[in-house]
């Protein structure tokens, strides 16, 4: 927003540190050739520059680039040299997806990355191809790419109302806004379907059907006034951000922008429209603009309904409502807007007030006239902005109390102590300081009760100041002329003061107001990042709600068709027919309903709808005791700030809740297939080695040897074993992963379960060499000797399959730091560095060379879900003193043992 308080002649310097940014960065240079729709030639012109690009000496490359079979396209590809694409499998078909890594490794100064917007193949390190190109950016690489309108975030709902078609591939708004340059291909909606007719945007069968539906010249021409407008808010925002660097006040016609100054006065909403007919005819942007200066704390409510109706009028036809603390004159803070913003029209009501009246406190339609300079000024006579009647249904008001006159009195009373005191000290500081006591209890006044009382006390102090202290003292009469002087000075010293006090206290009240709606918005904001919950957030916004604004709240969101209520403050679990009607309808439509709204009134509660740039999310139902509006113009901005960001807390929970099921579901998809490529291994292999084996024996029993038989027996009954190992491991990983594993803990001797699993073992480690290493006197454990023994298994397994044969496989059983530790250690390649914790998860298993080592990749996870189970922790780690792996698993000493050892 600009900044009306910012000195017109100095640059800003936010737009300086743009400029800086944009100088200094390492980031590569963005360039997207943006089109209406698909054959408008955007792949053409990204050729064209680059093949000038590449004349000029420039090292470009063609990271990826679609033809679609176009002959003048496949033409401009000869002499770039092109990355290889990369070949992802998918569902038995083979994608071709640009290679990012070759890119990155190739490092060329410019890339050609057509189709912006397009998704990659599951699996790809980024899932949208913009992704890619904001790495290729980061690694300072040039990247021209090209894109649809279609395919721009915000614009998706326009797009699918245009043409009924919902678009799913998009790319957000912020890419475009970073980008560094965009250039609209533009072609005439008749040549394109032209184009389309020729077959040379499409296929002939699929060219048909898009003249049916997509490619209609309604169609074609509104996506290209989206293109065309979208890129024209972009030159606007740079050219603002130019004369903002460069300190130039403006207005560049270079667009036309249009303001409306907005008042309490009833006329304000005929100003509007007015303002969006005007709008509407220069095809501009406008703003709706009100000043918040001194006279707002004076305005009554319904002045202030009237203003905070105006700005939502505003909103509601399409402009934007800005609200700024005035600092100034009225006009002077208008015209720092309006150059900061390049506007290059003002339209304001023309002045009802009497000739007495702008003499004494100016005019700001005269002031806006005379210091507009190149800004044209709409002065809108009063009989064309007829006050809107009143809404049906509204309460008539009522006249209220008079007018409050104790701070008259108590004005009178200050000026009386002022007297009193001077009168006191006359003796001891003369006549000379009499004016100074009175003048300071003027001062008090005005800093007390503004204006208007301290008005009435330099009035009395004036006449006690004659009548007490000028000769003739006790008469109102002056003989001197000298006195005179004095008299009329104090007086005029006084009404100063007053109001330079009064107007420092009116801003006072103003900050003071302000600070402690920030600082109640600040901690309510504290209050929804600390919620994790959907429900949490409900509740905090709803009470929040409650207790800021005084009313009863109720807080909808969408369950299937219908909305239903989820909390409320205080509780309320079901509203009735009426108020379930409007909270429907407000939630389907984006607009207020209920009570005081336009429709619906009957309903007991207002209903406003929660909404976020994703649409709408909820309605919240306010209601009130008494009749008549439930909020006031404050309130319902407090109640817009209180909406957003709760609605921002919902969509925030919403959206990690969505992350995390999209996370299981990727990780549930992955071990699944870990699953299914380890099964068709691991159990095919043992299978076909019994299945060979059994059928010898059944084929050729008569022919074998007792030796060759003993052999297969001995293969079937060891692949067997293999095959309950890999069926044993999935069953605990599903017990583990169930929570199901609850350790039968007793006392056991380490010793003795070391020794079962060796023996279980015996043929798995038949080829290698075993060191046994157990301290003397190890205290006993409590532990579930069946889950021990299973962790010593996995481990030893383990170890066997990559060790080499021959190499030695070492078990060491200490004490240490009240932990008895195990150790196995193998002789083989050790762990890669990176993965030394990754060989804990389920499937995953380390792979040497182009080998990989039989097994599911289960054995480690259900080792470490067992040992955790009963209470103990195990790591792994590479061998110190040579090349190996070290697997230890540590089990705590029970109590009482430590107790006697100690």
């Amino acid at each position: 927003m600009p900044d009306p308080a910012r000195d017109p002649d100095r640059p800003s310097p936010d737009a300086l540190l743009d400029a800086a940014r944009r100088e200094e960065r390492t980031r590569g240079r963005l360039k997207i050739f943006l089109g209406a729709a698909p054959g408008v030639g955007k792949t053409y012109e990204m050729l064209t520059v680059g093949r000038a690009r590449l004349r000029a000496g420039a090292d470009v490359v063609v990271g990826v680039v679609e033809t679609h079979g176009r002959a003048e396209t496949e033409a401009l590809l000869d002499g770039f040299e092109t990355i290889p694409r990369r070949r992802v499998p998918y569902h038995g078909t083979v994608l071709e997806e640009m290679d990012l890594d070759a890119i990155l490794a190739r490092r060329p100064a410019l890339a050609l990355v057509d189709e912006l917007a397009h998704t990659n193949a599951p699996g790809a390190r980024h899932a949208k191809r913009y992704r890619d190109v904001e790495e290729l950016l980061d690694a300072g690489i040039d990247v021209l790419t090209t894109l649809n309108i279609q395919h721009v975030e915000s614009l998706n709902d326009v797009v699918a109302a245009i043409t009924r078609i919902r678009v799913r591939e998009t790319v957000p708004d912020s890419v475009l806004d970073r980008a560094d340059d965009i250039e609209v291909v533009d072609l005439n909606p008749d040549d394109l379907i032209q184009r389309l007719k020729e077959g040379k945007v499409y296929l002939p069968e699929n060219a048909e059907r898009a003249l049916k539906h997509y490619f209609s010249r309604g169609n074609l021409t509104a996506l290209r006034e989206l293109a065309l407008r979208r890129t024209a808010d972009r030159v606007d925002d740079e050219l603002l951000g130019h004369m903002r660097a460069n300190a130039i006040a403006g207005p560049w016609a270079a667009g036309e922008r249009l303001l409306v100054c907005v008042n309490e006065d009833p006329r304000s909403d005929g100003l509007v429209r007015y303002a969006k007919r005007l709008a509407d005819r220069l095809h501009a942007p406008w703003t709706a603009l009100f000043i918040e200066g001194a006279r707002a704390a004076s305005l009554s409510e319904a002045e202030r309904d009237r203003v905070a109706e105006a700005l939502r009028l505003a909103d509601r036809l399409g402009g934007d409502a800005v609200t700024l603390p005035g600092g100034r004159r009225v006009a002077e803070d208008v015209l720092a807007y309006a150059r900061s913003a390049n506007v290059t029209h003002i339209v304001v009501g023309k002045a009802t007030r009497s000739w007495l009246f702008e003499r004494i406190h100016g005019s700001v339609v005269h002031d806006l006239v005379r210091g507009s300079g190149s800004i044209g000024v709409h002065v809108v006579p009063g009989e064309a902005l007829r006050p809107e009647p009143a809404a049906r249904g509204r309460a008539v008001a009522t006249a209220g109390p008079g007018p409050d006159l104790r701070p008259y009195g108590l004005a009178l009373l200050a000026a009386a102590a002022g007297l009193g005191l001077a009168l006191l000290l006359q003796p001891y500081t003369g006549i000379e300081n009499a004016d100074l006591m009175l003048l300071t209890a003027v001062v008090a006044v005005a800093v007390r009760f503004g204006l208007g009382p301290s008005l009435a006390a330099v009035v009395a102090s004036s006449l006690a100041y004659n009548f007490f202290f000028l000769p003739p003292v006790y008469t109102l009469t002056i003989a001197d002329p000298t006195n005179v002087a004095a008299f009329l000075l104090f007086t005029v010293v006084a009404v100063l003061v007053s109001n330079l006090a009064a107007s420092a206290r009116r801003a006072a009240v103003l900050s003071r107001t302000r600070a402690a709606a920030t600082e109640r918005l600040y901690g309510f904001s504290r209050k929804l990042s600390s919620c994790g919950s959907l429900d949490d957030v409900l509740w905090a916004t709803s009470a929040q709600i409650a207790a800021m604004l005084r009313v009863r709240v109720v807080l909808l969101l969408p369950e299937g068709p219908a909305v239903t209520v989820q909390a409320g403050y205080p509780p309320e679990d079901r509203l009735d027919e009426a108020d379930l009607a409007a909270a429907q309808w407000a939630f389907a439509n984006d607009r207020p309903a209920g009570r005081g709204a336009d429709t619906l009134p009957g309903a007991r509660r207002l209903f406003l709808p929660m909404r976020t740039g994703r649409g709408t999310l909820g309605v919240i139902g306010l209601d009130a005791d008494g009749t008549g509006p439930i909020l006031s113009p404050e309130g319902r901005r407090l109640l817009d700030a209180l909406a957003d960001m709760g609605a921002l807390a919902i969509e925030r929970v919403r959206l990690v809740a969505d992350l995390d099921r999209a996370e299981r579901a990727a990780e549930t998809d992955r071990l699944a297939r870990a699953l299914l490529t380890s099964i068709s291994h691991d159990l095919r292999t043992p299978l076909a080695a019994v299945l060979g084996a059994a059928s010898t024996l059944r084929d050729l029993d008569a022919a074998l040897p007792p030796e060759s038989k003993t052999e297969l027996l001995a293969t079937i009954i060891a692949e067997s074993e293999r095959l309950n190992r890999f069926i044993a491991n999935l069953l605990d990983m599903t017990r583990l992963e169930a929570g199901a594993v609850a350790p039968n803990m007793v006392v056991q001797d380490i010793a003795e379960s070391i020794d079962t699993a060796l023996r279980r073992l015996d043929k798995v480690l038949a080829g290698h060499r075993l060191r046994i290493e157990i301290e003397p006197g190890l205290p006993p454990l409590r532990l579930d000797p069946v889950l021990f023994e299973q962790v010593l298994v996995n481990l030893l397994d383990n170890a066997a399959k990559y060790a080499p044969e021959g190499s030695t496989v070492t078990v060491r059983a200490r004490t240490e730091q009240g932990c008895v530790r195990i150790t196995i250690l193998d002789e083989g390649d050790g762990l890669p560095e990176a993965e030394v914790e990754r060989v804990f998860d389920k499937f995953y298993r380390v792979r040497k060379g182009d080998r990989v080592r039989a097994g599911t990749g289960l054995g480690l996870a259900i080792a470490r879900g067992f040992v955790e189970a009963m209470g103990g922790r195990v790591t792994a780690a590479n061998r110190g003193d040579r090349s190996g792996a070290a697997f230890a698993v540590s089990l705590p000493v029970p109590a009482e043992r430590a107790k006697e050892t100690a």
